[in-house]
Formats: structure tokens, sequence, C-alpha cells
């Protein structure tokens, strides 16, 4: 039963993680490297993250450097960019790429908000269908009399508790990158 407990908290973990992850690559007006994480280039026919082609750099708040190692995939990294749904226009030197981030519009930060509270209601979504499973798992060791009630119903509430923490935590994660969003 603590193996159930340990695997449920992990999976919620793990949603939390992902979450994390995915506000990351959300551009807030500031320039970060994070934004060309789910960018792939076709380099010798294999898609490959521009961050393993290049070095991506961050002089000023607002600009983003790329400078690959082979100057030969400028052009294919600068058209990744472009079909990308980054929505910013690469300026290519012949030598790097410089992506420069506008300043959001007031509108823009709020579907960006909008986009953000979406994210995290997903996540919690998650979090309560891997509590269902949890308490599908308690029940069927009840029912094979692997357990007792009490411990069923101690284990319901255990289980109850981590999804209580985990949306909590989803929320909190939330509003520092709505915090962030508004405040550029």
């Amino acid at each position: 039963m603590e193996q159930l407990f340990k695997t449920t908290e992990e999976k919620m973990n793990k949603t939390v993680e992902v979450l994390e992850r995915e506000y990351k690559a959300i551009r807030a007006g500031r320039a970060t490297a994070a934004v060309l994480e789910r960018i792939s280039v076709d380099y010798y026919g294999v898609p490959t993250p521009i961050n393993q082609m290049a070095a991506i750099s961050v002089p000023e708040a607002r600009t983003l450097i790329i400078q690959p190692w082979d100057s030969s995939t400028l052009k294919e990294i600068e058209k990744a960019i472009l079909t990308s749904d980054i929505g910013i226009n690469p300026q290519n030197d012949g030598k790097i790429i410089r992506l420069n981030f506008p300043p959001l519009t007031e509108e823009r930060r709020k579907e960006i908000v909008k986009e953000v509270h979406k994210k995290a209601e997903e996540s919690k979504v998650a979090v309560r269908n891997q509590r269902r499973n949890a308490l599908d798992d308690l029940k069927a060791l009840k029912k094979n009399n692997e357990i007792t009630e009490d411990d069923e119903s101690n284990g319901e509430k255990k289980i109850q508790n981590l999804t209580d923490k985990f949306c909590k935590e989803i929320d909190n994660v939330a509003a520092a990158k709505e915090k962030e969003i508004m405040e550029i």
C-alpha cells in the first residue's frame, strides 16, 4: 500500500514539473532560451533542437542571440523559427541570428494569463485523474481482502491530502507565472 502512495505522489509531482516546463516556454516579454526548446531544425535529415546546434545567449533583457556552431545551418534555424509559433521574426546577419522580443501589450498579457490558467486547470485534472486511479487501486486491494476497511479509509484520506497538496502547488506555480507576466 505504501508503494501505491509513493507511485501516486511521483506521478502528481511529474505533472507539476511538466507544467513548470510548459510555463518556461511561454514568452513573457523577456528573452529566454526556453522559448526555443520546442523548436527543432532539420539537420542532415534529423530533427535537432536548436540548443544542440548553437550557442544561445541573452545579452539584454529583450534580445536573444543564436550562434550556430556550423554556420551552414543559419538558414535552416531561421526557417524553423519563422515557422514556429513564438511570433518573433529572426534577424540573420550571416553569422548570428538575433531575436528581439517586443514588449507585450496589455491585451496580449491577458491572453497569456488565460493560457496560463488553462494549463493549470489541465494539470489539476491530471492530478485528479491520478487520484481516481489510486482510489480504484485501493478499492481493488480491499476487494481482494489485502487491506482492511480502516486501511482503505485512511488510504483515501492520504490520497486526498496528496491531491490537495499538489493542486495547491499548481495554483502557486500559476500565480507566480501570472505575476511575472503582468509585472513586465
